[in-house]
């Protein structure tokens, strides 16, 4: 099973105050922490970071790695935006037969989960999404098997993966640690600390 990866890091980061994507943890910007865990893993072919708002500051401090930078000029929308721009890129060139999507605001993000999602995935019928459990919460990673790909393309405004996963079969991998906390505030990038 092909599959790429798409990290979502395109927001305005309102609530933050500031871009949250070079809000700093452990020394390094957060959106650091999630483009390692994503691409330590050699299975995810391409890895798409999906760039809007504070693109220019955010290419000048971090390190994209080996994954390639697509920018959502459509940002302001909202999330659909960016998950369309992200499966665009992923799909360009490669023939894929499902998206790993994460979050540029989870940096507790682990590899060994990414890892554990892809191989659910790979063992999952083909149609079938499948996401992180976290204290019984869903969270990231997500895998969207292809058959969601034109679904994608209808999404608007600040509709992420999660409408197109409810109500829907998924297989659920149950995760430890705090991989799927998302910040939002300072507060939150706090008590993650």
């Amino acid at each position: 099973m092909r599959t790429g990866a798409i990290v979502l890091a395109a927001g305005a980061s309102r609530r933050f105050g500031s871009p949250k994507q070079l809000a700093e943890l452990d020394g390094r910007p957060l959106l650091a922490h999630v483009l390692d865990a994503v691409t330590a893993v050699p299975a995810l072919d391409p890895v798409i970071l999906v760039l809007g708002a504070h693109h220019e500051p955010i290419r000048e401090r971090v390190d994209p790695g080996r994954a390639q930078v697509a920018l959502c000029l459509g940002w302001e929308e909202g999330m659909a935006a960016s998950l369309r721009a992200g499966l665009a890129a992923a799909t360009a060139e490669h023939d894929l037969d499902a998206v790993l999507v994460v979050l540029g605001d989870t940096p507790r993000l682990e590899t060994d989960v990414v890892r554990e999602v892809l191989a659910a995935a790979h063992a999952a019928p083909p149609a079938v999404p499948v996401r992180a459990l976290y204290d019984g919460r869903p969270g990231h990673p997500v895998i969207l098997p292809r058959q969601l790909f034109a679904a994608v393309g209808e999404l608007t405004g600040d509709e992420g993966a999660r409408e197109l996963l409810d109500g829907a079969p998924v297989v659920l991998v149950a995760a430890g640690g705090p991989g799927g906390l998302d910040v939002d505030t300072p507060e939150s990038l706090e008590a993650l600390r």
